[in-house]
């Protein structure tokens, strides 16, 4: 038995000749080339010990050698474990000896200020830059051009991705080929992608959204990519034409409502617009619409799950809802301190259930056990609502995570280290709504009598130490916090409070 995951894509494969990948460069990645270029890397993996079951950690920025080393680990049996570009040696630190990586790849110009996080991890360090410049393409070039791929069935793993933790402990998200493979086979059908389309790639691919459910839909469907390092929303409009659909965050289409090109004519062969990975303003929704004569469809997913739910592609796209559950995946809201199923309408904990949904949390029994039901219903930790029409509506996040950018920050994490700085009383870390990024981080000090703190000062000691998407976007200052009887800080009277920090 092969490699399930890579099987698959490599049957769906149209033409050897037909082009997956494109750059704004020029570069460009043949389906065969897929095939080619990460044989020579699952080759060099191998060069290097990697067996089945081992771990891959990846901090590189955006490329199509990125992408042919994704597809290298699932033929080489390993697991691969994306890390967010932005994350400092501290972070990564953790993550390395969490996972216990056979391998470590960063940029080239990382290396050096990385090599020691990786011994200490026992993980044998490698560099992958984006001009196909890095050992490990200098290692790969050597490699035989075929691989004959480790077998890996179904339940065997295929990635793990970190998820912040409300503990401050980040959570490795173990997903297996099967997980990835029925999502991205549902999506294929369920938003009629085929091998004519062409989707414009401006999502970073150490998440989910832009890894999983954009390249593995469109490996599946045969398709294309025009591969973007990032938004950017001039090239963004120079591409729609050659373009048929584009999965973004609700930046994406805040950005691109400033584009004074931006109109019907710009976007007539566009057949899709997808958002995802933070919630959508109806606003916003409402305003493209009026421009472009498209609706946006908006669809929910977590890290651990792939996508769970979506607007439907024939039928109405509601504004502020997340749709239907996809074919495959039951939903169904609860209370959440008894678990029991409410009835339509009414707001409690969503839990999902299918064979989208992860193994569990990388080393942490306990904390995997505690967030299934017994019959198998994944606690996502978001509250929402199902309406008579079975549109899932997502109202709010139970333990005040906030969404920004699309990224996941739990207020613990920044608490802790804004907490630890002299002068600091204590903290609260609270998401605001934001026109640009959905929520922006916003932090809430009590200083010390007499301490000498500002806003800039703050900011700039957490550079050090918290990934750029965590940093508050404000800093105030409080000589107390709301509480309620119980002594809880009451973090809905803040958000109360600065609720019209960011409106333009």
């Amino acid at each position: 038995m092969p490699s399930y995951l890579y099987d698959l894509i490599a049957r769906s494969s149209p033409s050897p000749d037909k082009v997956f990948i494109e750059t704004p460069e020029g570069r460009k990645i043949t389906y065969g080339g897929l095939d080619e270029g990460s044989a020579r890397f699952a080759n060099a993996l191998v060069s290097l010990g990697v067996v089945a079951g081992d771990r891959v950690a990846v901090q590189v920025d955006k490329s199509p050698d990125a992408v042919l080393l994704y597809l290298a680990c699932l033929r080489a049996g390993a697991v691969f474990l994306p890390l967010n570009t932005a994350y400092t040696p501290a972070e990564i630190e953790y993550f390395l000896g969490d996972a216990k990586p056979r391998v470590f790849v960063c940029e080239p110009q990382n290396r050096d200020k990385l090599a020691a996080v990786a011994e200490k991890a026992g993980a044998k360090i490698e560099t992958l830059g984006t001009r196909e410049d890095g050992s490990l393409i200098d290692r790969g070039r050597t490699q035989p051009s075929t691989f004959t791929d480790v077998e890996r069935g179904k339940d065997d793993l295929a990635a793990i991705l970190y998820t912040s933790g409300t503990t401050g402990r980040s959570k490795g998200a173990m997903l297996s080929h099967d997980n990835l493979a029925s999502n991205a086979l549902t999506l294929v059908d369920y938003w009629r992608f085929s091998k004519d389309d062409v989707l414009i790639h401006a999502l970073p691919i150490y998440h989910t959204h832009g890894l999983f459910v954009a390249i593995n839909t469109l490996l599946l469907a045969g398709g294309s990519l025009l591969f973007l390092p990032k938004l950017d929303a001039d090239q963004i409009m120079k591409l729609m034409p050659r373009a048929t659909a584009m999965m973004g965050v609700p930046t994406f289409y805040t950005r691109l409502l400033q584009h004074p090109g931006l109109n019907r004519d710009a976007t007539k062969h566009m057949r899709l617009f997808i958002s995802g990975s933070a919630p959508l303003l109806a606003e916003t929704h409402r305003e493209w619409s009026e421009r472009t004569g498209h609706a946006i469809l908006e669809r929910y997913g977590m890290t651990e799950t792939n996508m769970n739910t979506s607007n439907p592609y024939d039928g109405a796209r509601i504004a502020g809802t997340v749709g239907f559950p996809l074919p495959g995946v039951s939903a169904r809201i609860v209370d959440p301190e008894t678990g029991k199923e409410m009835p339509r309408g009414e707001i409690g904990m969503i839990e999902v259930k299918g064979p989208n949904v992860f193994k569990g949390y990388w080393q942490m029994p306990e904390k995997t056990k505690a967030e299934f039901r017994d019959d198998g219903y994944f606690i996502t930790g978001d509250l929402g609502r199902i309406d008579d029409k079975g549109y899932v509506h997502i109202v709010g996040r139970d333990k005040d995570l906030v969404i920004t950018g699309g990224f996941n920050v739990y207020p613990i994490e920044v608490e802790t280290e804004i907490d630890g700085m002299a002068g600091v009383v204590e903290s609260a870390v609270i998401g605001v709504q934001h026109p640009d990024f959905g929520e922006g981080v916003t932090a809430v000090v009590v200083p010390k009598k007499g301490a000498n703190l500002d806003e800039k000062a703050v900011i700039a000691a957490l550079e050090q130490r918290l990934a750029k998407f965590k940093l508050p976007k404000r800093v105030f200052f409080v000589e107390e916090l709301p509480r309620n009887a119980m002594g809880k800080v009451q973090k809905a009277a803040l958000r109360q409070t600065y609720a019209d920090l960011y409106k333009k």
